[in-house]
């Protein structure tokens, strides 16, 4: 059976977009079930009537899924992969599971005969992080069939299908449909993909502040390492100087391949995975002279251009992914990944797995206000609303007091001051991923309290 609504609303004085999100809040709910078959809490993250959910899929469409409230959806098919871990399958798991908790058929015939992406596991641990972070439910952290995924996917994993022992799985063509070393399913398939190296780079760090957060001082600084040496690897060895962009590939014979539309692409700027800005930039000016050319592909748009500070695009590419003429428009990434673009993205909103939820306004002069009520995180429920870059508007509605961090982009060395409720506070200054410079305040909000934050 299929869910109910909730009662998770938008609004903005951009009417295409408040339309867009109605439409995908409804779509995304629209293919999330209600635990009455096999496979217990579940939403669709597959090609529409297949009744199925892939590891790709789910771990990409989770941000959505949770704003809609649906994190035990989410957690039981994390649950799911995890458990069907196994060394007859070489460490990988099912790729694709259906309703009735049985592997896809038109992925598995058996343990030596299935498809399997070999970047799904790394895109898995760093979902279930990002969960963590959501959600604050600390089983990300603490059971044992997800710690034992975890552990097994860094180790044994990488091990089995690393077979040249240069730390990065690989594939051959012996290897047929099972062990594809990169998420573009076009033409040939790579030894290497740039877009595994990404995720690699992603689901390292992942693990490490996964297991930070137990204690584990050791193993966060040996997987912080592996997931710094990879990034060094990168952006260094799969560098094209000539074309001022990265390869997206490397090819059996051993020579990189050139840039082209696909997941080596865009991929890497979504993961955060370049950190070398000058690197950074050309990817992304080959990105958009690339373009994306299919709708699984689109639905990483938003969040990648918002990552890499490129608002005015995220919010074009938002808005295309919304759009009633897009072509496959129903595939389910695509409305849960709009429902996410615009809490996580759009409105900045983010949470630290305990009991801070942070804002930062990335509204262009398109819009020049937005609201989002009824978000669910932290095992709370809150409402948000921006006024161009320079108010933000916070209420709790429901659960435990909080502390909100009101973030606001500033000029580099512009003094500022923040007013709380028409007064002035006490704010910071810091910098972000991306060396843009911000003020921010810290605010402790009880139950039914909505406090107001400006700049001047």
């Amino acid at each position: 059976m299929k869910m109910a609504s909730n009662n998770l609303m938008f609004r903005s004085d951009d009417e295409a977009l408040n339309q867009g999100f109605e439409w995908a809040k409804g779509q995304a709910l629209a293919y999330a079930h209600d635990g009455s078959d096999p496979v217990g809490l579940w939403y669709e993250g597959a090609l529409p009537g297949r009744e199925a959910f892939c590891m790709r899929d789910i771990s990409h469409q989770s941000m959505g899924a949770s704003v809609l409230g649906l994190q035990a959806h989410t957690r039981n098919m994390m649950q799911r992969f995890a458990e069907n871990i196994s060394r007859g399958k070489d460490y990988c798991t099912y790729w694709e599971i259906t309703g009735d908790n049985e592997p896809a058929p038109v992925d598995y015939e058996n343990d030596e005969d299935f498809w399997y992406n070999l970047p799904a596991n790394f895109d898995v641990i760093e979902a279930c992080y990002r969960q963590y972070l959501w959600t604050g439910d600390r089983s990300y952290l603490e059971d044992p069939v997800l710690q034992n995924f975890y552990r097994l996917s860094v180790t044994e994993y990488v091990k089995t299908w690393d077979k040249d022992g240069d730390g990065i799985p690989e594939y051959y063509p012996s290897y047929g449909r099972r062990g594809l070393a990169s998420y573009n399913e076009a033409g040939d398939y790579p030894k290497i993909g740039a877009d595994l190296v990404a995720v690699m780079i992603a689901g390292y760090q992942a693990y490490a502040e996964l297991e930070k957060k137990l204690g584990n001082k050791e193993l966060y600084a040996e997987y912080s390492a592996k997931s710094a040496h990879l990034r060094q690897q990168l952006e260094q060895q799969w560098w094209d100087k000539e074309g001022g962009c990265f390869f997206v590939a490397l090819g059996h014979d051993g020579g990189f391949l050139a840039a082209e539309s696909g997941e080596g692409q865009f991929l890497p700027l979504y993961y955060e995975a370049i950190a070398d800005r000058e690197k950074r930039e050309g990817a992304l000016r080959e990105m958009h002279k690339q373009g994306v050319s299919n709708v699984e592909g689109m639905s990483y748009l938003p969040e990648t251009y918002y990552r890499c500070g490129e608002d005015g695009e995220g919010l074009r590419s938002l808005k295309a992914l919304m759009d009633p003429a897009l072509d496959r428009r129903e595939y389910p990434e695509v409305s849960y990944s709009a429902v996410g673009a615009v809490v996580s993205e759009l409105m900045g909103i983010s949470a630290d797995g305990g009991n801070a939820v942070t804002t930062v306004s990335r509204l262009t002069e398109e819009v020049s206000w937005a609201e989002i009520s009824e978000v669910s995180v932290l095992g709370r429920t809150v409402s948000v609303k921006h006024t161009g870059r320079t108010s933000t508007a916070f209420t709790s509605l429901s659960g435990e007091a909080l502390v909100w961090r009101a973030v606001f982009y500033k000029a580099v060395e512009a003094p500022v001051q923040l007013h709380h409720n028409g007064e002035v506070i006490e704010s910071a200054s810091a910098y972000d991923k991306l060396g843009r410079p911000y003020a921010y305040a810290e605010i402790a909000v009880a139950p039914g309290e909505t406090h107001i934050v400006s700049i001047a």
